[in-house]
């Protein structure tokens, strides 16, 4: 029988010459979900049984296609919490982490103590619940299109003891938009890939779902038709918070600017690359 620390050799070497970078760290992913330990090499001569060693191949075969490490494990982590993902959603990436920072930053810097928050495009729920999470008094309102999402939203809701309102629609319709209003903030992570992103994708990203990617030739197609049609759902003073891809802050700038809204800020990702933008409802004021 091979032992524990001979199976990890093998795995990572097996990782390393098929081009994942990350071999080490995704081996140890694999093992701690399969052994179902966080230190699986404390006993590193201690003998793998057969069937746990071929589970493990197997993981390690499929990642070394180019499978995703998150859609193997199952479930992958986003601001310390904990989320189901599948072939379904989009990846939690750290890069929307910052979404979330500015939408807190907003609240705590303009005493919005319960704030009425719509998740639009909610994928996992990630942002949604994450909000919930750190914000318990808020109300959050979670919509996406894709069925089984909102099924692994739902999942994620009750895994993170977060009570959400899940909404299954279309957020470029305005049918959706009209059936809540009010809103102090809405948030979106919109599909926002170009033709030239998808003609070009990471061999990882092939496998995520492209509804969730493709945002038309340009990737700005979700910003032009959500910004109109959510606008007159926010409060008086509300916020409109978008992420995006690289470069595209100038573009999703000045079609906030076309709406009407102010007070755009824009905030870095940890790469240092702009990620994010919220941007205030100005109230248009009335002779009379």
């Amino acid at each position: 029988m091979v032992s524990r620390r001979q199976l990890f050799d093998r795995c990572v070497s097996m990782l390393t010459q098929n081009g994942i970078d990350s071999a080490d760290f995704d081996t140890l992913c694999i093992f701690q979900d399969v052994f179902g330990e966080q230190n699986p090499l404390f006993s590193p001569m201690e003998s793998v049984p057969f069937d746990t060693e071929k589970k493990v191949t197997q993981f390690t075969e499929k990642r070394s296609q180019g499978y995703p490490l998150q859609y193997l494990l199952g479930e992958w982590e986003f601001y310390g919490y904990t989320f189901k993902v599948n072939e379904n959603v989009l990846i939690p990436r750290p890069d929307t982490e910052t979404l979330v920072e500015q939408v807190i930053s907003i609240c705590r810097e303009y005493g919005i103590t319960s704030p009425k928050i719509a998740d639009l495009c909610s994928g996992t729920g990630c942002v949604g619940i994450t909000l919930k999470k750190q914000i318990p008094s808020s109300d959050i309102y979670s919509y996406e299109i894709s069925e089984k999402a909102v099924e692994l939203i739902k999942e994620n809701s009750e895994i993170n003891s977060a009570e959400i309102h899940i909404i299954n629609g279309d957020v470029c319709s305005k049918e959706t938009a009209e059936k809540f209003s009010d809103f102090d903030i809405i948030v979106c992570n919109p599909p926002y890939l170009t033709q030239e992103d998808m003609d070009t994708l990471q061999k990882e990203v092939t496998f995520e779902p492209e509804l969730a990617l493709f945002g038309g030739q340009d990737g700005l197609d979700f910003y032009r038709k959500i910004t109109p049609i959510w606008k007159t759902n926010l409060k008086p003073n509300g916020w409109l918070c978008y992420e995006f891809g690289f470069g595209q802050h100038g573009d999703v700038k000045k079609i906030l600017k076309s709406n009407g809204f102010t007070d755009i800020v824009l905030s870095c990702d940890t790469q240092d690359i702009v990620r994010t933008a919220c941007a205030r409802k100005t109230e248009v004021k009335t002779n009379g």
